[in-house]
């Protein structure tokens, strides 16, 4: 059954991939289940490396927001990259993934970010908020991740005044707006 909810058309519902926990069946949902698929099927992931929906919920100026991260990956049992999932333009999505790899852990920064729209993908390095990498092999495979995990930074947790910059940041990126009518 095709039924419209807000903006999204909704075909039913699907199971996860990771969880098998039943879902909305949505467009976007189709895209965050084939990424997941790729992770494990592609790239060589066990499936309990992978994290989905993991959330931060933020509330500034009376705007409660949460935001969502599509996975976050683990590799020894440390978090070390998250993959936010968006249709469009991927460079308008660096700064809250870099924002939400920042903040989502309370010991420690996750060092990669991953920003895609299903079809491109862009890796950042989120201490020097650089894009490392283009296109959907910039997703580093299970191997790679085992090379370069050694050499990846964890920072401490970020002071209290840089952790709010950064949440406040993740609201302001986050907040859904396109739904909403306005009177005049």
């Amino acid at each position: 059954m095709l039924r419209v909810s807000s903006h999204h058309l909704v075909y039913g519902s699907l199971r996860d991939y990771i969880t098998g926990e039943e879902l909305t069946d949505t467009d976007d949902e189709r895209n965050r289940q084939q990424l997941a698929r790729m992770m494990v099927e592609e790239k060589g992931y066990a499936k309990e490396d992978l994290e989905p929906r993991r959330f931060v919920e933020t509330l500034f100026s009376s705007q409660f927001v949460r935001s969502t991260i599509e996975l976050v990956v683990s590799l020894e049992g440390k978090r070390f990259m998250i993959i936010r999932y968006a249709p469009g333009s991927l460079v308008t999505r660096e700064r809250p993934a870099i924002a939400a790899a920042r903040v989502l852990e309370k010991e420690y920064q996750i060092p990669l970010a991953v920003v895609t729209n299903g079809r491109d993908a862009e890796l950042l390095d989120t201490i020097t908020g650089k894009v490392l990498a283009t296109g959907m092999e910039a997703i580093p495979d299970y191997q790679q991740a085992r090379e370069l995990f050694p050499t990846l930074v964890f920072r401490e947790r970020m002071e209290a005044k840089k952790r709010e910059r950064e949440l406040r940041i993740l609201n302001a990126f986050d907040v859904e707006i396109c739904c909403r009518r306005y009177r005049v």
